[in-house]
């Protein structure tokens, strides 16, 4: 969840009636190209189980007060050469105070200016170390924090702070090409998670997420559906690594819980495993540590779906943890795995994709 002033906070809990504002800025590197890019249209959808989880739709007019907006020189204000739109999210009391709070930083991909209107995509920083594949074989000789800095900055700034114990990476790793597979394979080892906040800073955590709000009839709630599906659905995981003779070392991972995946339950008599195979992995006890934090991501990923819709709550994030209950849910909970977000008032409610923990 977005940190906010209590004022926001209290607007967004105290049931009274409020405006919501959006503000969009664009900025080339350190150089502020607009303060107040004026958006007429918005959106916002993220997917924390893609590669690149953001995605943002902002429809801007070609001309306001005599400025031409559309994206016709390397410094346009919604050019594609580096151009970032931070968005910034408020809303008005009734006391005619606006709170203002940081909903991200966004890279613009594309920008089509067709008749009177210009068509913006942007998407989340990710896309930078996506895009930006490796040279040459990178062999690491620090530690896996390290190891993630070197494949992350100077595009994206790294957190630590709340990372799990570092320790060093083997000596006989290369990583080819494709840097954001290299970024994704060392959190898995390590184990550890990687999101970037509303900053645009990648913080690096050990996985386990805090309760942020809950959810309940009574309060946002307008329309609500669930599913479920086998697909990708498992209850043990297998990793394998090398150790320092060359041997291959590995860990196993079973769900041992009540949940609906459980070893050996009604989901599946026998073992339904997901192999993972790491350089990175040097011992059993690594293995064994990797394989459970795998499991409990999968076990995330793979839970009954519920589907929300709700007024916005602007500080709400993909990958944010709430306590559900309405009519069909008691008190399940969910992980918010999809998450759509209009920038407008009339863009409709807010839906949550939700995952049951």
């Amino acid at each position: 969840m977005i940190p906010s002033p209590s004022p926001f906070r209290a607007v967004l809990s105290g049931g009274d009636s409020f405006v919501y504002r959006a503000r969009v800025e664009s900025w080339l590197g350190s150089e502020l190209l607009d303060d107040d890019v004026p958006m007429v249209d918005g959106a916002e959808e993220s997917d924390i189980t893609l590669r690149v989880p953001e995605r943002i739709t902002i429809t801007v007019p070609r001309v306001v007060d005599g400025v031409n907006y559309a994206p016709n020189t390397a410094r346009s204000t919604l050019g594609a050469f580096g151009q970032r739109l931070r968005i910034l999210l408020g809303i008005d009391s009734r006391h005619g105070q606006t709170e203002w709070i940081q909903r991200g930083w966004f890279v613009i991909q594309d920008a089509t200016a067709d008749g009177d209107q210009i068509t913006v995509n942007a998407v989340g920083l990710l896309a930078l170390i996506d895009e930006a594949r490796l040279v040459s074989p990178y062999q690491p000789t620090g530690t896996f924090g390290s190891t993630l800095r070197g494949l992350l900055e100077p595009a994206i700034p790294v957190d630590l702070t709340n990372a799990p114990a570092d320790r060093s990476v083997p000596a006989s790793i290369n990583f080819d090409e494709n840097r954001l597979d290299a970024v994704n394979a060392l959190l898995d080892a390590w184990p550890a998670a990687g999101r970037i906040n509303n900053q645009g800073v990648y913080v690096v955590t050990n996985g386990d997420a805090d309760v942020v709000d809950t959810i309940t009839d009574s309060s946002v709630i307008l329309r609500d559906s669930a599913g479920s599906s086998r697909d990708d659905a498992y209850n043990c995981v297998v990793t394998r690594g090398v150790a320092s003779d060359g041997g291959v070392v590995q860990g196993v991972a079973y769900d041992t819980s009540s949940g609906p995946h459980a070893y050996a339950g009604n989901f599946a008599r026998l073992p339904v495993p997901y192999f993972f195979a790491s350089p990175l992995l040097t011992t059993v006890a690594q293995c064994n540590t990797a394989a459970a934090s795998v499991l409990a991501r999968l076990l995330r990923e793979s839970g009954p779906r519920f589907d929300l819709e709700t007024v916005p709550i602007p500080i709400w994030e993909a990958g944010d943890k709430f306590i559900v209950t309405t009519a069909d849910i008691d008190a399940e909970t969910c992980i918010a795995e999809r998450v759509s977000l209009s920038y407008t008032a009339g863009g409709g409610p807010m839906r949550l994709g939700m995952r049951a923990q």
